[in-house]
């Protein structure tokens, strides 16, 4: 049986378009930190706040298990992230009338601003980012 040939290395230019592709994250990753705490927000609960007012069902109440999935966290850390969230005002929790024992979650009005606040803030690094990774979809 032949020896399996190894692929080639990556070339410069893929290198090159790695490196301007972690750059560019890394920049938006850093703006937003910075943008969220100025809206005395941490990244993650920032993150917590769009899944919710984006939520599936189109009310702006998430369930935990949706928050677990588009967070790509573990349900204990989804439930300390709300009760850290919660205790700071920025979301309610609430039972599902749909769903026996089920609790939803939302945005509380305090919520509700700084989530537009951080949103709008953020306008000019998304795009920003959007531009880089078309650009690099481009080259690639």
């Amino acid at each position: 049986m032949p020896a399996a040939t190894k692929p080639a290395p990556p070339t410069p230019a893929e290198y090159a378009r790695a490196a301007q592709l972690r750059e560019a994250l890394r920049h938006f990753e850093r703006r937003s930190d910075e943008l969220t705490a100025s809206n005395g927000l941490t990244t993650r609960t920032y993150q917590l706040l769009l899944m919710i007012k984006t939520a599936r069902n189109g009310d702006g109440r998430a369930a935990p298990t949706e928050l677990e999935e588009r967070l790509q966290l573990r349900k204990s850390t989804v439930t300390e992230l709300v009760l850290r969230t919660e205790n700071r005002g920025l979301v309610r929790r609430e039972l599902d009338r749909n769903r026996p024992r089920g609790i939803t979650i939302r945005l509380t009005r305090t919520g509700e601003r700084r989530l537009a606040d951080t949103v709008r803030d953020l306008g000019d690094e998304r795009r920003r980012l959007v531009k880089a990774l078309s650009e690099l979809a481009t080259a690639g």
